[in-house]
């Protein structure tokens, strides 16, 4: 037997999953929190997300049959080191939103539309490139000793290998690799800093079945792994991880929710946007993966859960009992600005109050607001000739929430697919590593990732037909509206 370890290292928590590589039968999972973050300023130790992975996989139970590892991580965060490979300060992850004046100063530099001609993405206070910036502007000393510029997901495997190294669809949500060129933009980050010499400090760029290397033994150690030789491969972002852990096809969308909400496609080509708002990302397999991504999700609904003094069942229980429309109550969920639409510094707004509102229309107008949100990305997507016709997957924390799958089928008239398992980007991880393992040892990659997700049923799930009685125009008109 052989099994595979994939790795989901988020904001909240790292989570492990142990799969057969063949039939993809879970063997073991385990879970251990990471330090809790409090955005603008959103850092943890990258030394706490590797104490975090051993508790993990020790919880997962030990295995002798382990033949390769993938880590899935959170995207954008910057991991600086100095030469001799320690961390020179916190990583800034993808929710901190200091940089907000770096990344205004980088679009005013040469324009919007040059930066998503040059890299897919115009360089909101997410993306790496502005943590960067930031950096040298705020900890001149500090950026002075940077000789490694890592993600998150890289130095976990720089942990697992002792190789700097990253994959096409982690590098692609940085704002200096092209996706269409596939290559590092080192004239984008002169503008960061011009003296750096940037292409010493970068990672080299993995193909889909490349490994990073095998495991060392210094890192098996301590994991509880086998001496024998383990490989490791080379990872990816965390949403190209759960394209991978729902068998993601072209045509299909995900809506994942979250502590984020995001949006996104797998494209055959790659895509632009002017705008700003579809980041144009690399998948995990050689394609593309268009993404639009919203601050404010799940924690959104929680907030108002936590006002409302009811747990996620009560909560629920008012959002269905309640009409669609939440009789005119609106909700915009920007409660920690937001970054699609680019507001950092913007709050929630409550828009239609009356004297006659309800703790229902409350709790409805909240995952309404937080919806129209996602589907104004699924617009963009359309807007840059993304094909968004086939199904669509409900995933992610909120796709549990029996209210956001009847909102979000009644808002989009569509059938909404939510998939049985919980944990998506693991399992993507867990795929990744089997097909490196299985690509390794001579088995041929013409459609080995499309084949293992139907081998190990990725995406089966339940389906929540549309209510075709419910106005979705209308409800998304009182928000667009309210948004403005």
């Amino acid at each position: 037997m052989a099994l595979v370890i994939g790795v989901d290292s988020s904001t909240q928590s790292v989570k492990v999953e142990v799969r057969d590589a063949e039939s993809g039968h879970l063997w073991g999972s385990g879970r251990y929190g990471h330090p809790s973050t409090s955005p603008p300023c959103s850092e943890q130790d990258p030394h706490a997300w590797w104490q975090a992975l051993i508790q993990a996989v020790h919880d997962a139970a030990r295995y002798d049959d382990v033949v390769a590892i993938a880590v899935g991580g959170q995207q954008h965060g910057m991991v600086v080191l100095d030469a001799d490979g320690t961390p020179i300060r916190p990583a800034k992850l993808w929710n901190d939103t200091e940089s907000a004046p770096d990344s205004k100063r980088l679009i005013d530099d040469i324009g919007a539309p040059a930066w998503a001609a040059s890299c897919g993405s115009v360089p909101v206070p997410a993306f790496t490139i502005t943590k960067l910036a930031w950096l040298a502007r705020n900890e001149p000393a500090n950026f002075a000793r940077v000789a490694s510029v890592l993600l998150p997901h890289d130095y976990i495997t720089r942990e697992l290998t002792g190789r700097n190294v990253t994959d096409r669809g982690d590098a692609s949500g940085t704002g200096y690799w092209s996706p269409a060129e596939g290559r590092w933009r080192t004239d984008l980050l002169r503008r960061v800093d011009e003296s750096k010499d940037w292409a010493t400090v970068l990672p080299l760029v993995l193909s889909p079945y490349e490994v990073a290397g095998p495991l060392r033994p210094e890192a098996a150690r301590p994991l509880g792994l086998s001496d024998a030789e383990i490989l490791v491969a080379a990872g990816t972002g965390d949403n190209m991880a759960a394209a991978l852990g729902i068998g993601l096809a072209p045509g299909d969308v995900a809506i994942s929710l979250g502590t984020s909400g995001t949006v996104y496609a797998v494209s055959e080509t790659p895509t632009l946007d002017p705008m700003g708002e579809v980041a144009g990302f690399a998948d995990a397999t050689g394609r593309y993966l268009p993404l639009v991504c919203t601050l404010n999700a799940m924690k959104v609904t929680d907030a108002v859960a936590a006002v409302l003094g009811v747990d996620h069942g009560g909560f629920q229980e008012l959002v269905l009992a309640t009409p669609p429309g939440a009789r005119g109550l609106v909700l915009v969920p920007y409660f920690d600005g937001e970054r699609t639409p680019n507001r950092p510094d913007a709050t929630g707004v409550l828009s239609g109050l009356r004297s006659g509102v309800s703790r229902g229309d409350l709790a409805r107008a909240s995952v309404e607001g937080v919806v129209c949100g996602l589907l104004d990305g699924l617009d963009a997507l359309r807007r840059v000739g993304v094909a968004t016709d086939g199904r669509l997957f409900l995933i992610g924390g909120g796709s549990r929430s029996v209210a956001f799958r009847r909102v979000v089928a009644d808002l989009t008239q569509r059938v909404v697919h939510t998939p049985t398992a919980d944990e998506h980007v693991a399992t993507g991880a867990c795929l990744q590593a089997a097909a490196a393992w299985m690509a390794r040892h001579g088995r041929s990659t013409n459609s080995l990732f499309a084949d293992l997700a139907k081998a190990w049923g990725l995406g089966s799930g339940e389906a929540t037909e549309p209510d075709a009685r419910v106005d979705a125009s209308a409800v998304r008109a009182a928000y667009a509206a309210a948004r403005c």
